[in-house]
């Protein structure tokens, strides 16, 4: 009896081990880190993961917050974390460098229905700048992240306006020192993405609006991660892709907008839920990408190469990938009803 005990008390431990084991093994599984950028772009993820949409669909997230869409994308690399998002201005050359991604689903932008889209990006100017217009930007001290998508802006709006980079002074700007260095007077203006460009004109007195938007660029972005990740476990990328879609649909219905502007304020830095109101109206969340997409990657192409930071053309179908996407529109027509 007593043999008897001690079996059943061994194989009732071995049993409880081995289940533990697969429990853990299969919660493993469902991991998953999601990079965001620290603005309000990373709205779709803020609000995924706040409401609990990935919890939803099966998926036991991390959100990683990092200052750009480059910072993003080194951390992709470094294995950090499983999906980033990267702005069509500045992904493409990190792409003809050889570094392979499959974009899934869309993070922000209007790049479905355009090619260009950037009314969440700015110019503000100090008092007595004589700053009125982009014309005027000659010969004055401009704050600027290098290399970024506010970068490229800034460059196409002064070619419009038959300016070139040598009619200003360029300093580079970490975004987080933006609003204070225009407030210092350390330059006279700065070009900024939200909520920076709103908290500019809160933060530094007498600050003006010289530009927003213009369809100057496309400041789109698509959620990524390298090739190994999305296809080697297709039923985590498409409860990811399902989740991002549900959050956005969430995060555009009016009704919500005090709830969502409360989450922004609790993921950015410096954020208020105020703030992140008046800001949003600026951005398109849209998860869809599709044909429409590839057009808008393809004008960043072309501009990118017109600015000697790429060399030739690149094919979009080799970073673009509708299957999940089009799977959950399928599916779920009703989270992208009240799009165009």
């Amino acid at each position: 009896m007593r043999n008897m005990r001690k079996y059943l008390i061994t194989g009732a431990a071995a049993f409880t081990y081995a289940f533990m084991a697969v429990t853990s093994s299969a919660f493993a599984e469902t991991k998953l880190r999601v990079g965001a950028a620290s603005n309000i772009g990373g709205m779709i993820v803020f609000v995924a993961q706040d409401k609990g949409f990935f919890a939803k669909h099966g998926l036991d997230a991390k959100v990683v917050v990092r200052n750009t869409g480059s910072a993003l994308t080194k951390s992709l690399n470094a294995g950090e974390i499983d999906f980033a998002p990267a702005a069509f201005t500045n992904l493409p050359v990190a792409l003809e460098k050889g570094i392979k991604l499959r974009g899934v689903v869309g993070y922000l932008g209007a790049s479905f229905n355009k090619t260009t889209h950037d009314g969440n990006v700015g110019i503000t100017a100090r008092a007595n700048s004589g700053i009125k217009s982009i014309g005027d930007l000659k010969g004055k001290k401009i704050g600027v992240t290098f290399g970024s998508t506010v970068d490229l802006y800034l460059r196409e709006a002064m070619r419009k306006e038959g300016l070139t980079m040598s009619d200003i002074k360029r300093v580079n700007v970490r975004p987080p020192s933006l609003v204070s260095i225009l407030d210092s007077g350390g330059v006279d203006a700065i070009v900024s993405w939200e909520p920076n460009l709103t908290r500019s004109l809160d933060k530094v007195k007498g600050s003006t609006l010289v530009s927003r938007g213009g369809d100057y660029i496309c400041f789109c972005a698509v959620m990524h991660g390298k090739p190994e990740t999305v296809n080697g476990d297709k039923k985590r990328t498409q409860a990811f892709v399902d989740a991002m879609s549900e959050a956005a649909q969430y995060l555009r219905d009016p009704k919500n907008l005090d709830e969502v502007s409360e989450i922004g304020s609790r993921f950015v830095r410096g954020m208020t839920a105020d703030l992140v109101k008046r800001t949003i109206q600026h951005v398109v969340y849209d998860a869809r990408i599709g044909k429409g997409t590839s057009k808008a990657f393809n004008a960043s192409v072309k501009q990118l190469i017109a600015q000697k930071k790429m060399k030739k053309p690149y094919d979009p179908a080799n970073y673009l990938d509708t299957s999940f996407i089009d799977s959950t529109m399928k599916r779920h027509p009703e989270w992208f009803a009240d799009l165009k």
